[in-house]
């Protein structure tokens, strides 16, 4: 009986032998394939982070490195760059009509929704009619209608669109998605946000543009922010939001245009507290100086 036993002992130990043989076989292949798949998967993420550095590199180039001396406005603008989710876009520019300038801030998902967000821009903004001052629902409705058969998935944008005219001191506007747009009325020294019902540009996109107009004063600021500024996050994982973005506008609100643009972008950085920004940061910050002016001949 007990020779018995110690067969049954010494067949079990065989059995589960094999079986570890044949599991040491299995992870064996497992880790080649696995070694494989890691390999395909740099290479991978290799070719993604060039895609990605060539799309920052245009983006970048884009990025006007000097705003257009408009008289009787002051600018000052700043954009920092996200590698995690790029896909922000602005300009100031001219117009063959003299008393008139527009603005552009934009901010998209990501990288490659950013390429099509650019291209779009640059066709619209290079086109004539964009320079002889269409409407602003007009404008971003060609952005729309030229975005929507591209975007894929979860891709959106937001769009800013001002039309600025010198003759009355008065700014037309469109805009959709969460490009943060406030108005600081120097007078009343209250900071008003410029809201839209639109939402981001994504697909199935089928809300209505409506232009809108508000008249300025001297010394009055306008204060643009792209999404990423108010979502940027901290330790906590929470994020920056309105309230400490208006905290930090009201706090330097009387200061000068680059000041205040350089106090929002600190209390982010300080927020944050070294934080990667999970997108994009654009920050434009315009003056009114003065009615006094004299326009240039058409």
């Amino acid at each position: 009986m007990a020779n018995e036993s110690v067969e049954a002992l010494k067949a079990r130990i065989l059995e589960l032998e094999e079986e570890v043989e044949d599991r040491e076989k299995d992870l064996s292949v497992f880790r080649r394939e696995l070694s494989s798949a890691n390999k395909r998967l740099e290479v991978l993420i290799g070719e993604l982070n060039q895609e990605i550095k060539v799309v920052q590199a245009m983006q970048k180039q884009l990025m006007p490195t000097e705003i257009p001396n408009i008289q009787g406005f002051e600018f000052s603008s700043k954009f920092v760059p996200s590698f995690a989710r790029g896909g922000d876009y602005f300009d100031v520019f001219e117009h063959e009509d003299r008393s008139r300038f527009g603005v552009i801030v934009a901010s998209s998902t990501g990288h490659v929704m950013s390429a099509l967000l650019l291209s779009v821009l640059l066709k619209l903004t290079g086109r004539m009619e964009a320079r002889r001052g269409s409407e602003p629902h007009l404008m971003l409705k060609q952005i729309i209608d030229e975005l929507l058969g591209s975007i894929q998935g979860e891709d959106n944008a937001d769009v800013f669109y001002g039309l600025f005219d010198r003759r009355n001191f008065s700014l037309a506007f469109a805009k959709t998605g969460n490009v943060q747009t406030l108005h600081y009325d120097y007078a009343a020294g209250e900071l008003r946000l410029l809201k839209s019902p639109n939402p981001a540009i994504s697909q199935g996109y089928s809300s209505e543009m409506i232009s809108q107009s508000i008249a300025l004063s001297p010394r009055d600021r306008l204060i643009f922010c792209s999404r990423g500024v108010v979502e940027a996050r901290n330790l906590d994982g929470k994020e920056f939001g309105q309230d400490r973005l208006y905290k930090s506008i009201l706090e330097y609100a009387t200061r000068g245009v680059h000041e205040l643009r350089n106090q929002i972008l600190f209390q982010v950085q300080e927020f944050s507290k070294g934080q990667e920004i999970p997108r994009d940061m654009t920050v434009v910050v315009a003056e009114v100086k003065d009615r006094v002016i004299k326009l240039a001949k058409k």
